[in-house]
């Protein structure tokens, strides 16, 4: 007898092929669809069918009530059905998430793991544990430029939380330099301002240090730091430039040359930092 070849299909395969999601979905709208649907089939009941607003009622009084719908064509009753069964698997989706949110509340509160073992309908603290790190994955992408969820594995899992820790770290670090270039911003634009009258200007430079005189007594916003940014960017290119045309120091004064020097090296750090 000829020998049974293996199977070529790994059992991890399930858990490699990304799942697909329902993901944000205007519930409300598709409960009040489900409602037009039981208005017009005139089912007595329809006055006790829950607000659009209340999900998981209305899935409930949908599914008792569906024998209102035998009075409508096929199509109806399959299109009811069906929103019926895409409300249900977007629950599902959102039960998930909030769980995760319990646990983490949980832990963070001293629950162990043993403690979650119940609640989570497990037998023991590493199952827990484990089905914890798969359903996190509902909440985590992966790295591909579609963004697909992360295989609900404890493996899995743990890579994507450290990744999301990295790049939460680099972004934390990125608002560090970015508020450190802020604190420094206003100083260096004011010390410029006040040597005004004693700097070389042209009509550009001229130009921009009005407009840093104008934004910076109300330089308190994000927006309003990058725009004081751009504007010395723009007025330190127009005293460099003035200076390369007359080949001379744009500053008049010992203090107003230490102005101009500041402001340039604070652009260029700036433009190195990332």
């Amino acid at each position: 007898m000829a020998k049974r070849a293996r199977s070529s299909l790994r059992t991890t395969k399930p858990l490699v092929k990304p799942p697909v999601r329902i993901g944000p979905l205007d519930a409300a709208a598709l409960v009040g669809e489900l409602r037009q649907f039981h208005e017009k089939a005139e089912d007595p009941d329809i006055e006790r069918m829950p607000a659009d607003d209340e999900l998981y009622g209305a899935l409930l009084y949908a599914e008792k009530h569906s024998p209102a719908l035998r009075g409508q064509p096929d199509e109806v009753r399959r299109t009811a059905a069906l929103k019926r069964v895409l409300l249900w698997e977007y629950v599902k989706e959102q039960a998930e998430l909030h769980q995760v949110r319990a646990v983490d509340d949980a832990r963070e509160s001293g629950a162990h793991w043993a403690h979650l073992a119940p609640p989570l309908a497990v037998n023991a603290p590493s199952a827990a544990y484990n089905k914890a790190k798969r359903l996190r994955a509902t909440a985590l992408t992966d790295e591909t430029p579609q963004a697909q969820p992360v295989r609900r594995t404890p493996e899995a899992v743990l890579r994507a939380e450290r990744r999301l820790i990295l790049e939460q770290a680099a972004e934390r670090r990125a608002q560090e330099e970015a508020e450190k270039r802020h604190r420094l911003l206003v100083p260096v634009a004011t010390r410029l301002l006040e040597q005004r009258d004693a700097l070389h200007l042209d009509e550009d430079a001229d130009y921009w240090l009005e407009e840093i005189e104008a934004v910076l007594p109300h330089c308190h916003t994000p927006l309003q730091m990058v725009s004081l940014h751009r504007y010395l960017d723009a007025a330190v290119r127009a005293l460099t430039r003035h200076e390369e045309r007359t080949a001379r120091p744009a500053g008049l004064t010992e203090e107003a040359r230490c102005a101009v020097t500041a402001a340039v090296e604070f652009m260029k750090a700036a433009a190195i930092t990332p």
